[in-house]
């Protein structure tokens, strides 16, 4: 078994979504001590912004590449690789105005990509070419979500439950942090209930 983690808060220290992700993985480990995990810790070692080149080598054929192509789109097919060897995705992420960070934008920019992890069949529709993968997606907010209202302006959960669907990654479990800066209440409640789903995998 392989889990692939990735951690977007720019908070290193006292970070809610990086706090119940140890939990997440120390639990995981023991369920599976022979397991092996990756980390990639996008903000203590950031994943830099698709440019020019990596497009271009996103839409070139193998015939196509050359040297600089190669070297553009090397990053994103070790991402890519990484993604499609994991069992469990772990993400734990903040939600930044009301969506997600630019740090995890940037790693979802280079893991989809036409012909490796999505195509499009001979009716124009998506399909995903990444499979037996299972998502937990760990948020973290200041406010509280649970209203109609407030549902209208999380364009975090929506997004991320899309774009994994776009590459087949559909089985997706969202945990949520909420009210760190508004709810004590609903803050405590959210993380105690988190606890106990974990403690059940």
């Amino acid at each position: 078994m392989k889990l692939l983690r990735i951690d977007a808060s720019s908070r290193i220290d006292n970070s809610d979504s990086r706090k119940i992700a140890d939990q997440f993985q120390q639990r995981w480990q023991k369920n599976n001590p022979k397991g092996s995990i990756i980390t990639r810790d996008i903000i203590n070692t950031p994943i830099p912004h698709i440019h020019q080149k990596t497009i271009e080598g996103f839409y070139s054929s193998k015939e196509q590449f050359n040297d600089e192509l190669i070297s553009a789109t090397k990053l994103s097919d070790q991402l890519i690789e990484e993604l499609k060897e994991t069992n469990i995705l772990l993400i734990s992420t903040p939600m930044y105005n009301f969506s997600i960070p630019s740090a995890l934008k940037a790693w979802i920019d280079h893991i989809v990509r036409i012909n490796s992890t999505f195509g499009i069949d001979e009716q124009g529709q998506f399909y995903g070419t990444v499979k037996n993968v299972k998502a937990y997606i760990i948020t973290s907010a200041g406010a509280v979500y649970n209203s109609t209202e407030m549902k209208a302006l999380d364009f975090l959960q929506p997004y991320l439950q899309t774009v994994l669907g776009l590459i087949g990654i559909t089985d997706v479990t969202f945990l949520p942090i909420e009210g760190t800066t508004m709810n004590e209440e609903v803050f405590k409640h959210s993380k105690q209930t988190i606890s106990e789903i974990i403690n059940k995998l």
